[in-house]
């Protein structure tokens, strides 16, 4: 048995603090036996450590006084030497023995194992005692484990039995599925870094995929074994550096093109990750804290005869800290050391924020990575740092040892008013000061999901509640990285102060830091589940804002990065950026290798002709593969890199267009695909919508209101609530209810009894639309100028109660429990009501509810049940409403009026209820809320009972989300561009359908089929088989019915989906908008473009042939990642009808006429090879060869890229000519084999009129016939261009002169003397005009029989 406490000593004259403490009584612990123990109480105070357990009870109580002064006197050695119970106030919890002096705990540094002191209070518990078991936990313990074996832990198992089944996920346990985040430390795990990166390479991938995506093409594949052929002396025909030097050039033009995007998209993204985020910075304190040293202050000065301060005026709280600080010292036995710490903001760019990392928010701000919410303050009427603070220690404190008497914390608007006992069945009491309720923070998703309601987001109660500088006590264990935006699953922990400051360092061989938080974290509270006890809370995906989101509200929100990188949710659901091809490489990449056999055939056909025979010189099938060679600029190398350099001058006509200003190319290889769309896949939010809503239509049953109109209706407001003068009148009541009797006004002659009707009609419409919400008066300061905004989930609610007070009734102020609606005209508060209950939307359900009870007076009583009105109010789809309104004959034409013109139509109806009436639904709700089975069906059932039967209907709401600029004429000029649009959105089905209606996707009249909630086979293929029926119905589908089909009916659906004119998927997520564009690309073999502004809109432009990206309002996700940035809608229609148009032609026309430019220099040959016996002899060598493919030729060819048929007008006006491109005519098979003719005439003609009419071999022959080849080329450019340009016509002077000038120095291949004689002259001409003739005439002829399209547009 242990001896008693020791006598209090006598406190010393000097301590003048101890002497002047008020004297609180304590309640000290007395013991009885658990088994039947029936030992007097002095035997029973403790057992040894196999004395069984024992039972704490709270007894009288003693003196603080005497406690302390007695505990002053004590060392800290001679306090561990005796009953630690009577020294330490900063117990944990009730020890399961008392061990002796000198006993090495090894769980002295284990936040999990139990003290061993007994402290002199805890917390009154529910049962009035606790029993502390015998056994210790194990050393090594899981998580749940260590948490469970916690004395006290009533609180912690629930938590942990919900961790423990819900993170269950994977193939692991906890800790092999999670992770485990220290809250402002350093971590143990390596996490990624928090950079977005859109770049398709990396410094040592760049070549090898590079070379392996170039080399893949035929084309390039056939130069470079041409090229390695020149090492082989056999077949060697010419310098080496004719056939290297070109392909080199060839490859550094493409892979330069390809370096130039990607450091171009490295560095956009480097901008995206240095914007710049708010960060606390948790360091220790330098102050000396503890009682032991300031105690040594004071005895240094009073031995220097320094006065010290009055007792009395140090505040309680700091006699507080001081009882706890002393004794820990002293209790503990240890070196009076420096503790606290203290918290400073600092500011990092978003690449340097780590996992662990406490971030702060503010409205309007990107968040930049995976984050759970700590706290969240609200800057209007929330609890200032300084309140939330001072509750949260008294919080954290419970009973404490000094009752700290401090005045209430104030409201920013006046004092705290009583708080109602009244229960309010689906809503929740909140005060303003009231810390441990979190501010409402809302977040904007539709850059995630889709989605354009705002989404609520909420802080655990167990954070909200904490100083800034306590969040280093948390540890936050979460589930492992996933792309499931919508799931979340975790816990957090708060550990005890001691536990915190005992935790071992994350660095290996260091001592931890101390984690007490800063000075205004003064911890009272030495009870043991206030102090030592760890505190867990379950996580959910309430508590996390996921990265690209948008703070929406104005709070200030503190978080913690959770996910950074590639491992938050959006990068995760993201697809890999991919290196994009367009159609025509992979058609000029077929026609090369038609030419390549063409070549083969031809080099047979040479060495069959000579019989196969080998010579002195070489063997046959060298001569073969010379031949091979000699024809190889059949294939032009000059091909790729014209191209190349056409799509470089296409992609700087797009930027510079000023009719499409911020208009950016990033890939700038695909150009050509813009001219080939047959498919548009778009967004819809922030895409095809502003995501900005305004009421534009009410009805009331009798009238309409709508523009103008509006001003009627302000006009009726105006009437209906009263004036400062009509107040004081005793005949009007001071607040408005909807019993209040509408009265003209008396100025108004035309008064009638119709128009009283109306005016009560708008009244009761506009104040239901006021009070039957969930929005939320913020203000805000401006420049100066207060501005009110409003906060909630659904930006439609917003669009309502902004018309509202523009009409004239203002939602001045609401809370959970009340709300108060000021008239606009007079600044009076006309209505105030108490909130009984609500209903909140869900899709489910379709619609929300509110019941009120009104004040009668202007008074801050709360009114009883029986003194005011109480009413119901409920809006909704009119899908739900019309069987719960009343019988009219209205309402179904007009909502389809409403619908008609793409308006989100929502149904207002209202209903007064007896006292009785409330009363018996309030006790059915509860009972219903209480149920165990069918929770949410019977509580549902007793609404319908009690509240949704026969509603007086006030009327109807038309809202429209407001469409980007010319949305309606783009979409239309795009349909008859023979382009289908998709929307692929993931907001709901009622509110995707609407905006199709209103930007015209659904044409009017057009039948849209819906299929939604779909997850039965039979019913799939019942919508397939009525689809087929209804070829030009519009689909509209659902995510989950989607993935219904493309599981089981993939091919019927897709075969069926793409024959219809227009397709709208809701519900989508990120990943099915990437699968749709895959597989539509696979089924059709079409080109594919998807446009989109927000981060779920990534994957599926990036899957898709051409992605173009929006930059929105809240982030450049989607453009970086697009092929094409563009800043509005209606530049799609421009950046397709006209640049893709040109761009396709243009590079359709370079690419046959190159060809045509090496095949006639090849037939050439071939007549020289057969002349010369053949021989493989090279006809044009060196210079000559490469002169032509570039000095002679290139300037006028390359000057193709600046052709266009039409104007940009007409090509807007008949977007018909966009469609006959789908179908790839200008550059076919067809076209193809018309150029080989022409080549191959032109070539024969040249050649052989040569031989014929100067020699068979000699350099008079080459000179004639070189001379006529570049003049063909120069006239044939001519030839083939439709609208000269200035560019053109000093190209081919340009290049003619400069042919022409230097002749003199091609003597080593011209006899220069016959250049210049009239013989040489006349056969120029003459040649030429035998080869150039024919064909333009052929041309003339077949344009005049039959016409192109252009040319009968411009005939118009």
């Amino acid at each position: 048995m242990l001896p008693s406490p020791p006598t209090p000593d006598t406190p010393s004259d000097g301590d003048e603090s101890d002497l002047e403490l008020e004297t609180r009584e304590l309640g000290p612990k007395s013991f009885r036996s658990v088994a039947g123990d029936r030992r007097p109480p002095s035997s029973q105070r403790a057992y040894g450590r196999d004395s069984g357990t024992a039972v704490y009870e709270r007894q009288g109580p003693i003196a603080l006084k005497n406690l302390r002064t007695g505990a002053l006197r004590r060392s800290g050695a001679a306090a561990n030497g005796r009953t630690r119970a009577w020294s330490e106030l900063e117990g944990n919890s009730y020890p399961t023995s008392l061990e002796q002096d000198g006993d090495k705990r090894e769980s002295q540094s284990s936040f999990h194992d139990v003290e061993d002191d007994v402290p002199l209070l805890r917390p009154q518990s529910p049962q009035g005692h606790h029993i502390a078991t015998e056994n210790r936990p194990p050393k090594k313990a899981t998580l749940a484990g260590r948490l469970r074996d916690l004395t006290g832990s009533a609180k912690v198992s629930s938590p942990l039995a919900t961790l423990e089944s819900q993170m269950q996920v994977g193939t692991g346990t906890v800790s092999a599925t999670s992770r485990c985040i220290a809250v402002g430390k350093q971590q143990n795990s390596y996490y990624p870094p928090n950079t977005i990166s859109n770049a398709k390479y990396t410094p040592w991938s760049f070549l090898p995929v590079t070379l392996y995506n170039e080399f893949s093409f035929f084309f390039n594949l056939y130069f470079l074994l041409v090229a390695l052929s020149q090492i082989i002396p056999p077949l060697r025909i010419g310098y080496l550096s004719t056939y290297i030097a070109p392909l080199a050039f060839v490859l550094v033009i493409t892979l330069g093109k390809e370096a130039v995007d990607d450091i171009a998209r490295r560095r956009r993204d480097a901008e995206a990750n240095a914007e710049g985020y708010t960060v606390l910075v948790f360091s220790e304190d330098t102050r000396p804290t503890n009682l032991f040293q300031k105690k040594l202050k004071a005895a240094s000065r009073r031995s220097n005869n320094v006065p010290t301060s009055q007792p009395r005026s140090r505040p309680t709280g700091d006699r507080l800290a001081e009882i706890q600080e002393e004794e820990e010292v002293i209790g503990s036995g240890e070196q009076p050391r420096l503790t606290g710490s203290s918290v400073s903001e600092s500011i990092k760019k978003s690449r340097e924020l780590k996992v662990g990392d406490v971030i702060k928010l503010e409205k309007d701000q990107r968040i930049p990575a995976d984050v759970l919410i700590l706290r969240s303050v609200s800057k209007d009427n929330g609890p200032t740092e300084e309140v939330v603070a001072r509750s949260s220690t008294a919080q954290e404190q419970g009973p404490a040892l000094l009752d700290v008497v401090s005045d209430p914390p104030l409201d920013a608007n006046g004092p705290v008013k009583p708080s109602d006992d009244v229960s309010m069945h689906g809503s929740h009491s909140s005060s303003a000061s009231d810390p441990s309720i979190a501010a409402e923070t809302f977040i904007r998703t539709d850059q995630l999901d889709g989605e354009t309601d705002w989404k609520l987001r909420v802080a655990s109660p167990l954070t909200q509640s904490l100083p800034l500088g306590s969040f280093r006590r948390l540890q936050v264990q979460a589930s492992r990285p996933s792309p499931n935006v919508g799931e979340f699953v975790g816990t957090i922990e708060l550990q005890g102060k001691r536990a915190a400051k005992r935790e071992p360092s994350t660095k290996k061989g260091k001592k931890a830091k101390n984690s007490v938080s800063d000075n205004e974290d003064v911890d009272t509270n030495p009870a043991a589940k206030g102090d030592e006890a760890t505190k867990v809370a379950s996580l959910s995906i309430d508590n996390t804002a996921w990265a690209n989101t948008v703070l929406a509200s104005t709070s200030t929100t503190y978080a913690v990065v959770l996910y950074t990188g590639p491992e938050t949710r959006q990068a995760l659901s993201t697809s890999p950026s991919r290196s994009k091809i367009g159609l025509l490489e992979y058609e000029i990449n077929s026609l090369t290798k038609i030419l390549c056999l063409l070549t083969l055939c031809l080099s047979i056909v040479l060495v069959a002709l000579e019989g196969f025979e080998s010579t002195d010189q070489r063997k046959w099938y060298v001569a073969m593969m010379r031949f091979l060679i000699l024809f190889s600029t059949i294939i032009p190398i000059s091909l790729r890199v014209n191209v190349d350099m056409g799509k470089s001058v296409y992609a700087w006509f797009i930027e510079r267009d000023s009719d499409i200003k911020g208009a950016v190319v990033r890939t700038s290889t695909i150009p050509e695909e813009l001219g080939r769309v047959e498919y548009l896949l778009s967004d819809k939010t922030g895409t095809l919508t502003q995501n900005e809503m305004e009421l534009r239509k009410v009805h009331v049953g009798t009238v309409s209101y709508a523009n103008e109109a509006m001003e009627e209706v302000s006009s009726y407001i105006r009437q209906a609530f009263p004036s400062s003068a009509r107040s004081t009148d005793s005949s009007f009541p001071a607040l408005v209810t909807p019993s209040t009797p509408y009265i003209a006004s008396t100025n108004t002659t035309a008064a009638t009894r119709t128009r009283r009707e109306i005016g009560s009609r708008v009244r009761d419409l506009v104040l239901a639309l006021t009070l039957c919400h969930n929005v939320t008066p913020t203000v805000d300061v401006e420049g100066g100028n207060t501005v009110t905004t409003y906060q909630a989930s659904s930006p439609d609610e917003i669009a309502i109660v902004r018309w509202t007070e523009s009409v004239g009734l203002r939602l001045l102020h609401r809370d959970r429990k009340s709300m108060i609606l000021q008239s606009t005209h007079t600044g009076q508060v006309t209505v105030r009501i108490r909130i009984l209950d609500i209903f909140p939307f869900t899709s489910e359900s379709k619609r929300m509810g509110l019941v009120a009870q009104f004040y009668e007076s202007d008074s801050d009583r709360i009114p009883r049940l029986e003194d005011g009105e109480i009413w119901v109010f409920q809006k909704g789809a009119d899908t739900v409403m019309s069987s719960i309104v009343a019988a009219n004959d209205w309402l179904d034409e007009e909502t389809a009026n409403m619908a008609r013109e793409g308006l989100r139509t929502l149904v207002v109806g209202r209903k007064k209820l007896s006292l009785q009436q409330y009363k018996d639904f309030s006790s059915r709700y509860k009972h219903a809320s209480l149920s165990l089975q069918d929770r949410d069906v019977d509580m549902a059932r007793v609404i319908d009972e009690h509240l949704e039967r026969d509603l007086e209907l006030l009327g109807v709401t038309g809202v429209e989300d407001k469409l980007q600029r010319d949305v309606k004429p783009s979409l239309e000029l795009l349909r008859n561009a023979g382009v289908k649009i998709w929307m692929l959105t993931g907001d709901k089905v009622e509110t995707a359908r609407c905006v199709a209606v209103s930007a015209r996707l659904v044409a009017r009249g057009q039948y849209v089929h819906i299929i939604t909630k779909l997850k039965r086979k039979d019913l799939a293929q019942d919508s397939l088989d009525f689809l087929r029926s209804k070829p030009d119905a519009c689909l509209l589908i659902d995510g989950e019915s989607l993935s219904l089909f493309l599981l089981h009916f993939r091919d019927s659906f897709i075969s069926l989906a793409v024959l219809l004119p227009a397709v709208i998927a809701c519900r989508c997520s990120p990943t099915q908008k990437a699968d749709i564009a895959k597989l539509i690309r696979a089924y059709t073999k079409k080109r594919i473009c998807c446009i989109g502004d927000g981060g779920n809109d990534v994957s599926m432009i990036q899957a898709a042939d051409v992605g173009v990206g929006i930059v929105g309002k809240e982030g450049r996700q989607a453009s970086l990642a697009a092929d094409f940035s563009i800043e509005q809608f209606c530049h799609l229609t421009k950046l397709l009808v006209w640049h893709g148009r040109n761009s396709y032609k243009r590079s359709a026309k370079l690419a046959q006429f190159i060809i045509h430019r090496g095949l006639i220099i090849s037939v050439c040959q071939t007549m020289y090879s057969i002349a010369s016996k053949f021989e493989p002899i090279a006809l044009y060598k060196d210079w000559l060869l490469v002169g032509y493919a570039t000095v002679y030729t290139m300037a006028p060819v390359f000057s193709l890229v600046l052709d266009k048929d039409v104007d940009e007008g007409l090509a807007n006006l008949y977007p018909e000519l966009y469609k006959e491109l789908i179908s790839g005519r200008s550059l076919s098979y067809r076209t193809f084999f018309v150029w080989v003719l022409v080549s191959i005439y032109q070539g024969s003609v040249i050649q052989g009129l040569s031989q014929i009419l100067v020699e068979v071999d000699g350099p008079r022959m080459v000179a004639v016939s070189f001379t006529v080849l570049v003049i063909n080329e120069l006239i044939m450019v001519a030839f083939e261009i439709t609208t000269w340009h200035l560019v053109m016509v000093l190209s081919l002077i340009g290049t003619a002169l400069i042919y022409v000038g230097s002749i003199p120095f091609l003597g080593r291949y011209f006899d220069l003397a016959y250049v210049l004689t009239l013989g040489f002259v006349w056969r120029v001409a003459a040649i030429s005009a035998i080869s150039l003739i024919p064909p333009y005439a052929a041309k003339l002829v077949r344009r005049t029989l039959k016409p192109p399209s252009y040319r009968k547009v411009q005939g118009l």
